[in-house]
């Protein structure tokens, strides 16, 4: 009894991601939708970046931040993706190490916290263009629109920084499985023989200060746009003015539902085998939305779409 005891409590050096090893023959099927929406999610956010960067029509506030939430959506699905789908191939399961799960962890946090303040910037960017735009270049000048991003980015790698120095501080000797696709926060913490009250009651904090602020300014936001929409008179003003920020609604509620599901609600047996699920859509299918539903079918991005295909056809006649 003594000697498993001990066994049981050395320190492993690596995880067994399970990921989704009970699905049988479909793991094939969905190999080949997650490589799908891998390729499509990459090449949709890469290509807003180009098509902003050499378009100066687009060199606005609204596609600034467009272009930090595309950069920001295509390293957050080459986090989770690639290893997801390597380990699709290789039975639904496969083993990352102690540091490569808390580097994993590291990138998804940091890149969740400053997409909800990165949100919440392009929330503002709307608020202030629908509801006071005379004030719009004032409001939203160069500088501003720098330190509002700078901002997100350094609000992510604060908070990140602090939790994983908590969690660096950990012992890991439990069995190693981890029951999900990729290392997030609660499956970590339950391979931990260490006393993990300090660091569940600092993240939480944590989690509130960096979620709350922004989902709060997001909410306000649109509550102040919808109200504005409503009071214009004529139907087609009405419907212009929502259509301009109905996608980026569709994202946010997408992104902060979805997490809510999974963090907030109570850990009961159903809802662990459903978290799974819910997580596929902050991991994976948010990342897709960006380029498909907020900007590819926005006017001026397809513009500027033809005007490069038009530039590239005239640079091979030549």
């Amino acid at each position: 009894m003594a000697k498993t005891e001990q066994e049981n409590k050395t320190a492993l050096t690596e995880f067994l991601l399970l990921g989704f090893r009970d699905i049988g023959n479909w793991r094939i099927l969905l190999f080949f939708l997650f490589l799908l929406i891998y390729i499509v999610t990459m090449a949709g956010n890469i290509l807003i970046i180009v098509l902003v960067v050499v378009d100066r029509h687009l060199h606005t506030p609204m596609y600034f931040f467009l272009v930090n939430l595309s950069c920001l959506e295509t390293c957050y699905s080459s986090n989770i993706l690639p290893l997801m789908l390597a380990n699709l191939l290789s039975g639904g399961q496969g083993t990352i190490s102690v540091t490569g799960c808390m580097t994993q962890y590291y990138f998804f946090g940091f890149l969740a916290v400053s997409e909800c303040y990165l949100l919440a910037a392009m929330s503002y960017d709307r608020y202030v263009a629908i509801c006071k735009p005379l004030l719009y270049l004032v409001l939203m000048n160069d500088r501003v629109c720098f330190q509002m991003v700078a901002g997100s980015w350094i609000s992510g790698s604060l908070a990140i920084n602090i939790t994983i120095y908590l969690m660096s501080q950990l012992q890991f000797c439990d069995s190693g499985k981890i029951n999900h696709f990729f290392c997030d926060f609660n499956p970590i913490l339950k391979m931990s023989c260490s006393d993990t009250h300090m660091i569940k009651l600092l993240t939480t904090l944590l989690a509130a200060i960096c979620s709350l602020p922004p989902f709060l300014l997001t909410l306000a936001s649109y509550v102040s746009i919808i109200s504005t929409i409503m009071g214009i008179p004529s139907v087609s003003g009405r419907q212009k003015a929502f259509s301009t920020c109905s996608s980026h609604l569709i994202v946010v509620a997408t992104f902060y539902g979805t997490i809510m599901i999974v963090y907030m609600l109570p850990k009961t047996d159903a809802l662990r085998h459903l978290n799974k699920i819910f997580s596929l859509f902050y991991t994976i299918l948010t990342p897709l939305f960006n380029p498909l539903i907020y900007s590819l079918r926005n006017r001026e991005v397809k513009k500027a779409l033809k005007k490069v295909v038009a530039k590239l056809c005239v640079f091979e006649s030549m």
